[in-house]
């Protein structure tokens, strides 16, 4: 049995429930996504399944070597192609079956990965919260990270020192997302609270 589904991040609203309240949801579109392989223990020594997501219209842009994989299988060029492991071997489970909400066990809970938003280059302040310096005149140190170093021993910038660099495009999991709408005939599911990346992007969810 399966537990993992492939999908996009389409953007937050609200949802009003019976008795007043708004709920800030994440709205997220899920599947239809295809077997593209299955692997067991047998062959491949452990039980898994390889999904693809956002089916191509054409095989402009695949490399030969995935598109090679493709066609062994049978299977049209999706975007996206990820494997993840299986519980129990499976029957239905084969080259080119479709598997999408309606094959999900039904959870109140999910856990929702995905790519969160970069921000580029950013400094020690927008980064880790630094405080900075005085904000008045003449201080001449405001937004800078402040001494780095560690004298005479070990004469080296500790490893993991929070400085400038890089922020965002990192991958993030968020567990215990609680379900507040399912809809399997439109493969759309909304949970509560915020899920890492922009709108359109991919994310994964267990149904947990």
């Amino acid at each position: 049995m399966i537990e993992f589904l492939i999908g996009k991040k389409l953007g937050m609203t609200q949802i009003f429930q019976e008795d007043g309240r708004a709920e800030q949801v994440t709205v997220l579109e899920l599947g239809p996504c295809t077997v593209v392989q299955v692997k067991n223990h047998e062959k491949d020594k452990y039980s898994a399944v390889q999904l693809g997501y956002d089916q191509r219209d054409s095989e402009k842009g695949v490399s030969k070597p995935m598109l090679g994989h493709f066609k062994k299988y049978g299977v049209k060029p999706h975007r996206l192609l990820q494997e993840f492991p299986l519980m129990s071997e499976s029957e239905e489970l084969k080259p080119g079956s479709v598997v999408s909400l309606k094959d999900m066990p039904e959870a109140e809970k999910v856990t929702v990965t995905g790519i969160s938003k970069g921000k580029g280059f950013q400094g020690v302040v927008r980064r880790y919260g630094f405080r900075g310096g005085r904000k008045t005149h003449g201080s001449k140190f405001h937004r800078a990270p402040g001494s780095i170093g560690a004298s005479a021993w070990p004469s080296r910038v500790i490893k993991g020192k929070r400085m400038p660099g890089r922020m965002g495009t990192d991958r993030v999991t968020i567990k215990g997302l609680k379900v507040i709408k399912r809809d399997p005939e439109k493969n759309i599911l909304a949970v509560r609270g915020s899920v890492p990346g922009h709108n359109g992007s991919y994310i994964v969810v267990k149904f947990a």
